[in-house]
């Protein structure tokens, strides 16, 4: 239900708020006021293509709002588009002097096909201005499901679910047959890089053992003019200059003169003598690792490589380059390889998922023609009946003698079952009849809307009907006005209407006043309390306001039981 309408700066609208509320709400004025132009401020709130020159002159733009009640089938489709704690949803639309638009869809910037996705199921206009809805063949389909029973909402879900899951396994046969136009080189490909990747067998603790080798053996000169010059610095220069061991020897002999005497310098003496000891060991270990030791202290122990620094940088090398390949880590290339055995099974078992989704999509093809069927056999029923029914409210309408047929197609099998529907209509006795979107004027295609809606059990809760009163009057209007107030006892309709007849009918009622003394000229639009409603239905009569007869009419039109006493 379409709960508040707000418009600034359009058109012959300065500023306008509009309290809707349940049943009938009817707006009236003036011919030229600008009623239509709040039919246009509608018709943007639905994703409507803003027409040039509607910001009212001298304002930057023009804004049109509109506050609807959320049902929560609305909640859960449009998702993480809405706050969680959203009450309501508001439909918002901005239009530049430039002509460039914005869209708003509950206080987020939007594209203007969220708000004819939302506006959808809220609302719906029928008149000369708007009227895709009836002419969607989607929207007839609706409508025509309505009428046939509860049943047909589980038909559709059933039907519904039956076409995703067939499109699921269209989609992976494709794939499935795409792979397998690729596999050989794919394969080949995958075998190459998985063989690469196992001979090195690669390992984070042996890659890092490689890496210390090659750093030693790079250094093998350096280590030996090490060690060797420690030898020295401990043993002397040919007894010419006295190492570090030969001094600390001497020491010891030094000390081993007073031993016996005092406990504290024989327990220094022993310190003494222990790294004379040490000293001299080290002598004889730097002297073999400088001679030999050297080439061992680089060795490792890694499976298939030689303990060479030319073996090693082969290796290293050849790590490097499927590193660099895979991920430029060991763990990313092993990641990489586990992730190629996977697609390397995938691949070779392509022709037994082949031959498996095609009879899975073949089951699934068969289950959704059995649910358009029995969509189709329940449209089929419901097509005549529905037809006639709408012809006699026709007949009602001003429209006596119009052809109506609801006519079925076949299609190719979607989500609603393989059916078209398509509406025709003669508007007069020996015309032949034809699509709904290409014979209605303006006038013909909102009555014609509201005899199928006053049939319908389907369609979204807001009406909003323009020119629905075109060419009618007397009967006819009592006619109209009471389909329209059946309707709003089942939801919410909006009505643009020039009758008295129907204007008294309305639970609200919403006038649109045109000043042209202003400058430029500025319409305005007030709620109408009951003493207001009389004067302007007695303007709508074409009376003086001071016409007391005019008054009385006015007054009858409003009494309770009027349409039936008119009937």
């Amino acid at each position: 239900m379409l709960l508040e309408l707000r418009v600034e700066n359009l058109l012959l609208i300065e500023r306008a708020e509009l309290r809707l509320g349940p049943g009938l709400n009817v707006l009236t004025g003036e011919t030229g006021a600008g009623k239509t132009v709040l039919a246009h401020a509608l018709d943007l709130l639905l994703g409507g293509r803003a027409r040039t020159g509607i910001v009212r002159p001298g304002a930057a733009e023009a804004y049109v709002e509109g506050v609807f009640e959320l049902s929560e089938q609305l909640r859960e489709r449009l998702g993480d588009r809405l706050a969680p704690d959203t009450q309501e949803l508001v439909l918002a639309r901005r239009v530049g002097a430039d002509g460039r638009t914005r869209a708003y869809l509950g206080g987020r910037s939007a594209g203007v096909a969220d708000l004819r996705d939302a506006g959808s199921e809220l609302l719906t206009f029928y008149g000369q201005h708007e009227h895709r809805k009836l002419t969607l063949a989607g929207a007839q389909m609706q409508i025509l499901d309505g009428t046939c029973g509860p049943a047909q909402a589980q038909r559709l879900h059933a039907c519904a679910e039956a076409y995703r899951r067939a499109r699921e396994l269209q989609q992976r046969l494709a794939d499935l047959r795409e792979l397998s136009a690729q596999r050989d080189r794919e394969l080949d490909l995958l075998a190459y890089e998985l063989v690469e990747i196992d001979e090195l067998a690669l390992d984070e603790a042996e890659h890092a053992r490689l890496l210390g080798a090659r750093e030693r053996l790079r250094s093998l000169d350096a280590l030996r003019e090490a060690a060797a010059g420690g030898e020295q610095a401990l043993a002397g220069d040919d007894g010419e200059v006295p190492g570090a061991a030969t001094l600390l020897a001497l020491a010891a002999s030094q000390l081993d003169a007073t031993g016996g005497v005092d406990p504290a310098l024989d327990g220094l003496a022993a310190r003494v003598h222990a790294l004379a000891i040490e000293a001299q060991e080290l002598v004889g270990e730097l002297r073999d690792y400088a001679a030999s030791g050297a080439e061992g202290a680089a060795a490792l122990d890694v499976p298939g490589v030689e303990p060479t620094l030319e073996a090693i940088e082969a290796r290293l090398a050849a790590t490097e380059r499927v590193l660099r390949k895979h991920g430029g880590s060991i763990e990313a290339a092993l990641e990489y390889a586990e992730r190629a055995r996977a697609r390397q099974a995938e691949l070779e078992g392509a022709e037994v998922a082949i031959a498996d989704a095609e009879r899975r999509l073949a089951a699934a093809n068969q289950e959704l023609q059995r649910h358009s069927k029995a969509l189709r056999k329940a449209r089929r029923a419901a097509a005549a009946p529905f037809a006639a029914t709408v012809r006699e409210q026709l007949d009602a309408l001003a429209m006596a003698g119009a052809g109506f047929e609801a006519m079925l197609g076949e299609t190719e099998p979607g989500p609603y079952g393989a059916d078209s529907v398509e509406f025709l209509i003669a508007p007069n006795p020996g015309v032949p009849a034809g699509p709904l979107r290409e014979i209605a004027s303006g006038g013909e295609l909102s009555r014609v809307m509201l005899a199928i809606m006053s049939v319908a059990a389907a369609g979204p809760r807001t009406l909003v009907f323009d020119e629905v009163d075109a060419g009618i009057g007397g009967r006819t209007a009592n006619a109209v006005g009471a389909r329209l107030r059946e309707l709003g006892e089942r939801g919410q309709v909006v009505c643009i209407t020039h009758l008295p007849q129907i204007a008294s009918l309305g639970a609200r009622h919403f006038s649109i006043v045109k000043d042209t003394d202003a400058d430029p000229a500025i319409a305005t639009v007030v709620q109408l309390r009951e003493p207001e409603v009389v004067s302007e239905l007695v303007r709508m009569l074409g009376a003086d306001s001071d016409d007391s007869a005019a008054r009385r009419h006015a007054r009858d039109l409003l009494a309770p039981g009027r349409l039936r006493r008119a009937a």
